[in-house]
């Protein structure tokens, strides 16, 4: 991933990369390790660029959980103009950087972010990094699931088709932690929670109305930028090797159930529970924002927070492009993101069968 970071680069020597490398000593090698001695081979890119790599190595068996690791890679940051977050596994195509940033400028929106789930690597870009796909994924599925002694929303598959947006991303309503790119006040505005050790599922619902409230607005980029390289077909023996977080929870056993109590609680989203029942430590700082309500972005997208279900078809709504004809032309004069409180609109399932009196 790092290599493919500076190796496709249009301008390397504009980039830094943080990683945080949960391994396990004597079995994985250091993300930052070239394959050969720098004095050996000093035009690796590990090597021409590795005062513009940090990495923040973690044994494997203290891992708890993508929301703390993603936490420390935030406190990573250091000021950049643009941020961009993305899974481990993953390769970049040719130019990637005068692409995305492109893509985010084209949306003259200050608070736009690009987030999207990635699109196997099987297929997808040729060996000179240029991408075989002129398809994109779409951030428009949701539904409630239990899991951590609660009912959380999870993002299921997303649908992967041509824009219906050209020139621009186009506006969807979720954000994905497989990969964001944005303006770097993202990450001060909505950092990581540290208090939620042992969680998987629900973090990115949790970064998404969070940023929401904010002001932020989400879009699915017009082109991929960069592929994920699963643990399927001739790359799922090797990844299946790769330790996971949750062979730790012996350990912490009862801290994710905590976590999902206060996760789901910032967010307003167990109303159900007492608000005494979750720890609010720093809340202001892993909080909501004053700019937007999540009970807004509820009513608008159809989620029933009491009852824990989803207006269905959502997609039919974001994937057509009617959401981003609708709600774009509210982005504010100044670029200071889209103004929701001229939107009237609420999403009822297409599909749904009226009742009969």
């Amino acid at each position: 991933t790092v290599t493919s970071i500076f190796s496709r680069a249009k301008y390397p020597e504009r980039v830094r990369v943080g990683v945080v490398d949960q391994i396990v000593e004597g079995e994985d090698g250091p993300c930052d390790a070239p394959y050969k001695s720098c004095k050996e081979d000093p035009l690796q890119e590990l090597c021409k660029y590795k005062s513009q790599l940090d990495v923040f190595q973690v044994d494997a068996q203290l891992a708890i959980g993508p929301v703390f690791a993603r936490h420390l890679g935030h406190r990573m940051y250091r000021g950049e103009y643009y941020y961009m977050q993305s899974d481990a596994h993953v390769t970049f195509t040719r130019e990637w950087d005068v692409d995305v940033i492109s893509q985010q400028e084209s949306t003259k929106n200050e608070m736009a972010v690009l987030s999207t789930y990635l699109t196997d690597i099987v297929g997808s870009i040729d060996p000179n990094g240029k991408s075989l796909r002129d398809t994109r994924p779409i951030m428009c599925n949701t539904d409630y699931e239990n899991g951590q002694n609660n009912r959380y929303l999870r993002h299921g598959s997303q649908p992967e088709a041509q824009p219906n947006i050209h020139g621009m991303p186009q506006l969807e309503p979720y954000w994905a932690a497989g990969y964001s790119f944005s303006r770097g006040h993202f990450v001060v505005n909505v950092p990581y929670d540290f208090y939620q050790p042992m969680i998987f599922q629900g973090e990115e619902m949790s970064i998404g109305i969070r940023g929401f409230t904010i002001g932020y607005d989400f879009y699915a980029p017009e082109r991929s930028v960069c592929f994920h390289h699963y643990a399927e077909g001739k790359n799922k023996r090797l990844r299946d090797r790769v330790p996971h977080y949750w062979e730790n929870s012996n350990q912490y056993a009862g801290a994710g159930v905590k976590a999902m109590f206060r996760l789901l609680g910032v967010v307003h989203m167990n109303p159900e529970i007492s608000p005494d029942k979750w720890d609010h430590t720093e809340e202001e700082k892993y909080g909501l924002g004053g700019v937007r309500t999540p009970e807004l972005f509820y009513e608008m997208f159809g989620v029933d927070v009491v009852n824990k279900k989803t207006e269905q078809h959502l997609c039919q709504f974001v994937e057509t492009g009617q959401m981003h004809h609708m709600f774009n032309e509210f982005l504010r004069p100044d670029g200071m993101g889209i103004d929701y409180s001229k939107i009237s609109y609420r999403f009822k399932d297409p599909f749904k069968r009226k009742s009969k009196h």
